[in-house]
């Protein structure tokens, strides 16, 4: 490694009192730094690292409020920046991630190979035998909005929150816009997006054992599905009208048009044919039906642009 190549470690801390010593005590020598944000966190986490961590790499910092895990990793990754960090790993406190791990997650940053990298827990089937089946769906479908939402059609498990980024990416991120609570790694992503940085998948275990989680599914499921639709709009609308225009952005705009003409007609002629009990004339029904068939074919042709179209070049040297 490079002495001028700086590995920070940011650890929101949140009611992970019983495990995250543990978590510091396994973090590689070649990480410089330790930014551990106790995220008002009930259990003064904070306080107990400092009375009982020797680890001289660490800096506890301390939120009089709770922010939320994007809070505090904002607030971790501002202070990687001001100490000059190269690149900056965000692990959870709780000890389901492996910190033997980070070396994989800077490598292909340090290499060139990637802006942004992520853990992915589906990539060994395998490994998702111990999985709890409710987080096993709910991880599934959250992956699928994900792909719509950022446009990385190409990586899955995007609320994994083991994740390496590279220092420059984050000078260019609005920091201040991001999602503070659960959504923030999603949120990241779509971020990303808009900067066309390369993001890398790393395949991972998970370690289940007496943690407990604090995300509410049923309290945090509109969120999430508000925060993907939002995005999905905002990402098609920067991508395929403000920034540039060609011909799959008239596919979407002519198809979505054809679809919902056929759609509002072919309602409008079944209501009146339910209301007078007269049939529909086949010619008629032609012609609600061939908008809908040949705008679905534009929608689908719009599909595989955008599909193909995932990020693929490094931007932390080419960004200002």
């Amino acid at each position: 490694m490079k002495k001028e190549e700086i590995i920070a470690v940011v650890i929101p801390c949140y009611k992970v009192k019983s495990h995250v010593l543990g978590v510091i005590g396994k973090i590689p020598a070649s990480v410089a730094k330790i930014y551990c944000v106790d995220d008002a966190c009930p259990e003064t986490s904070g306080q107990y690292i400092r009375e009982n961590c020797r680890d001289s790499r660490v800096e506890v910092i301390t939120h009089p409020k709770n922010k939320g895990v994007g809070g505090a990793m904002i607030t971790g990754y501002r202070h990687a920046l001001a100490d000059g960090c190269t690149v900056a790993v965000k692990i959870d406190g709780d000890g389901q991630m492996d910190p033997a791990l980070i070396p994989l997650f800077v490598k292909p940053i340090l290499e060139g190979k990637a802006d942004y990298t992520k853990g992915n827990r589906f990539y060994n089937l395998e490994d998702t035998v111990q999985m709890p089946r409710k987080r096993l769906i709910g991880n599934a479908a959250h992956s699928f909005c994900s792909k719509l939402s950022t446009g990385y059609w190409n990586i899955f498990d995007p609320a994994n929150g083991y994740t390496a980024i590279h220092a420059n990416i984050i000078r260019h991120l609005p920091l201040e816009k991001i999602s503070e609570r659960y959504f923030f790694e999603t949120d990241m992503l779509f971020r990303l997006g808009t900067l066309r940085c390369r993001v890398v998948d790393i395949p991972m275990k998970v370690i289940y054992a007496d943690e407990v989680s604090s995300l509410n599914a049923r309290k945090n499921l509109p969120i999430f599905m508000m925060g993907h639709l939002r995005n999905t709009f905002k990402r098609i609308a920067y991508n395929y009208f403000l920034r540039d225009f060609h011909a799959a952005s008239l596919n979407l705009l002519v198809g979505a048009s054809l679809v919902l003409f056929g759609g509002l007609l072919g309602a409008e002629k079944l209501a009146k044919a339910m209301l007078t009990n007269i049939p529909t004339p086949m010619g008629t029904i032609m012609f609600v039906v061939l908008p809908i068939l040949v705008g679905m074919n534009m929608l689908l042709s719009f599909l595989h642009y955008d599909t193909s179209n995932v990020p693929d070049e490094i931007m932390n040297d080419r960004l200002g």
